[in-house]
């Protein structure tokens, strides 16, 4: 929660981004929807099927809990590069993810796009570019995508 402290600055933007990826790469799912704020829009826009956008931290503190199963995909965001931008409260930050899948015992790797709006501390838009066809793909799903898309 940002201070009301005039002389306590919000964390940056950057900062943010690091945390939300930390706290990903660690499995603090029960972490994450503080760093969003109550009325946060985040959007997929190269999901294949809905949902495309969430809103609220509440929808997205329910996303995050069914990454709690035991069979949910393990990430670990690498290589991360996190870009300021000219707009103050945007960044943009480059990573890969290494997934495991325990479910299926298999490991991959692919590459993700975060463009974050962080306002007083908190991320208040999110543009999340994740390929949904890899993590289809590497948890044997690949035929149920392509019949929701055909359907």
């Amino acid at each position: 929660m940002p201070s009301s402290d005039p002389h306590h600055s919000s964390p940056t933007p950057r900062t943010v981004s690091g945390r939300l990826l930390e706290r990903i790469s660690a499995g603090r799912w029960d972490d994450l929807a503080e760093l969003y704020a109550p009325d946060v829009e985040v959007e997929f826009p190269f999901a294949p099927v809905p949902p495309h956008r969430l809103h609220g931290r509440e929808a997205l503190r329910e996303r995050f809990a069914a990454l709690r199963h035991p069979d949910a995909p393990r990430l670990r965001a690498e290589n991360v590069r996190i870009r300021d931008t000219d707009d103050p409260e945007l960044v943009v930050a480059e990573f890969d993810y290494e997934v495991h899948l325990p479910a299926t015992g298999r490991t991959f790797r692919t590459a993700n796009v975060q463009v974050l709006r962080v306002r007083d501390g908190l991320i208040v838009e999110s543009r999340d570019y994740h390929d949904h066809l890899a993590f289809a793909t590497a948890a044997g799903r690949a035929a149920d995508l392509l019949a929701a898309l055909d359907g």
